[in-house]
């Protein structure tokens, strides 16, 4: 088998996993954490800043400002699945943003996020 068939099979049986993660602009210290059902999307996340279609302004803004460079992509945690019928991933995802928004507070001069209303 040839090395680009190997590296395909080899992601396909990557098992998928969810999580939260953080970009963390080194130059400012700024962070945006996020949610993830796949970390596997993180590169498609790449391309977007790359390509300048991000929802998120101000991180688009200094992505182009500082360069792909000055950040860094990090899982922060991985979502442990239970095997339980009962178990609701996105409910359990959001519960885990939530705790690392909590912790971190990524917010204004500290971040990217915006603060959830409610």
């Amino acid at each position: 088998m040839d090395r680009k068939k190997e590296l395909k099979q080899l992601y396909k049986e990557t098992p998928i996993e969810a999580g939260v993660y953080q970009i963390k602009n080194n130059q400012n210290g700024k962070i945006f954490v996020g949610s993830t059902r796949n970390f596997k999307t993180l590169n498609g996340l790449k391309f977007s800043l790359e390509a300048g279609t991000v929802m998120n302004k101000e991180l688009q803004k200094d992505w182009h400002h500082y360069g792909a460079k000055a950040f860094s992509i990090d899982i922060l945690e991985t979502l442990k699945k239970k095997d339980d019928p009962y178990f609701n991933e996105k409910e359990a995802l959001l519960e885990l943003e939530n705790k690392w928004l909590e912790q971190l507070e990524p917010y204004e001069e500290q971040g990217y996020n915006k603060p959830k209303k409610g």
